[in-house]
């Protein structure tokens, strides 16, 4: 791993500062594909990311559907050139006339939301007809984690129904993301997904049955996006996110996913405090507060670091190796969770076989673009 991370001139990078191994990401998308069978198959979240450069390196190698949490998420992915749209979140209060505007802006692009309540499906509907326009509406599905959605069953057909009649509304399949679902084992995690699946599944089947059409079922995260890969149902979209840029985290809780973090952070050694210690310009400003303090970020040059203090702008370790480290040294540092983390930071620098080659702005990380 150490040999993946290299910058031959890093004198003119601020520290600390969030790098993207732009190669390393190619792989991972690659390998996204080859684990789905079918770029037509996903439709991956962006909000890992958040960088329209990297959608347009998936739309190249076939993958032309996004999800995302936020509007400036979709509207980043609309301008990246995304013809269809999922904001996998509920619309309410001034979101649903930001939903309008999007429409209306974006007229090329299919744009779907969720829904699992009726006072917003309502009042969304009501908005769009009254601009004479239309938005695709998936209910959203509580197969256990129990955030949001609706368990599969008789109200959720009610709600879905409630969709379909809805004026403005067009009703786009059911949404799935089994968040609760992160059994290290393979075969706990696939076998729990599949009974997600199964009860969703025979709900769409219910709602076909009735006459409605459910075009798509979008499932999963980065977790179980293997196990929802292997079956075969022509109205699966798989949805997996971090994996594009990858993170500590995922590859301890799920070691059979094969991809290798893309984005690291470039930090510098301030301070030589004990005998023992060794103080990076590397806070929680710079790296999420998630996880807990402690086990934040990994250090592929010096695996035996132990977090034992990060504040906003300093992060102290304990390592058997300190004596070999000096003020200004150089180090770099793999988050658990990057995608939070990616969210700090307003560009990334983007290196190409050891040089820094253009930066990427993260561009949707703030909640409002125009719309």
């Amino acid at each position: 791993m150490n040999d993946l991370y290299s910058i031959r001139d890093t004198s003119q990078l601020i520290s600390p500062g969030y790098v993207i191994f732009r190669d390393l990401v190619h792989h991972n998308i690659q390998r996204m594909i080859t684990i789905a069978g079918d770029a037509q198959r996903l439709r991956p979240h962006c909000k890992t990311h958040k960088t329209a450069e990297i959608l347009v390196m998936e739309r190249e190698l076939g993958i032309d559907k996004a999800k995302c949490a936020t509007f400036a998420e979709a509207e980043m992915a609309a301008e990246a050139g995304i013809q269809d749209v999922f904001l996998a979140y509920s619309l309410v209060g001034p979101n649903i006339g930001r939903a309008v505007a999007f429409v209306e802006k974006f007229p090329q692009v299919n744009f779907m939301v969720t829904a699992d309540h009726e006072r917003p499906i309502r009042e969304l509907g009501q908005a769009m007809s009254a601009s004479n326009t239309s938005i695709g509406v998936l209910l959203d599905m509580d197969t256990g984690q129990h955030r949001t959605g609706l368990p599969p069953g008789e109200a959720a057909g009610e709600l879905y129904q409630l969709i379909t009649a809805t004026p403005g509304l067009t009703p786009a399949g059911l949404h799935l993301y089994d968040g609760h679902n992160h059994q290290t084992p393979y075969q706990e995690r696939h076998d729990a997904v599949l009974a997600c699946w199964q009860s969703v599944a025979e709900l769409r089947d219910t709602l076909v049955a009735a006459g409605h059409d459910v075009p798509r079922i979008v499932a999963g995260g980065t977790g179980s996006f293997p196990c929802f890969a292997s079956i075969d149902d022509p109205a699966l979209e798989l949805s997996p996110g971090t994996c594009v840029l990858h993170d500590r985290g995922y590859g301890e809780a799920f070691p059979d996913l094969d991809f290798t973090p893309a984005a690291v952070i470039l930090t510098r050694v301030i301070s030589r405090p004990t005998a023992n210690r060794v103080t990076f310009d590397l806070g929680y400003k710079a790296c999420a507060s998630d996880p807990p303090k402690g086990n934040r970020l990994y250090f592929p040059q010096i695996p035996d670091a132990t977090e034992v203090l990060q504040n906003e702008e300093h992060l102290v370790i304990e390592t058997s190796r300190a004596d070999e480290f000096q003020p200004g040294d150089e180090q770099f540092a793999i988050p658990r969770h990057v995608c939070p983390t990616s969210a700090l930071h307003q560009y990334a620098h983007v290196v190409v076989d050891g040089e820094v080659v253009e930066r990427w702005a993260i561009a949707s990380r703030d909640r409002c673009l125009t719309v």
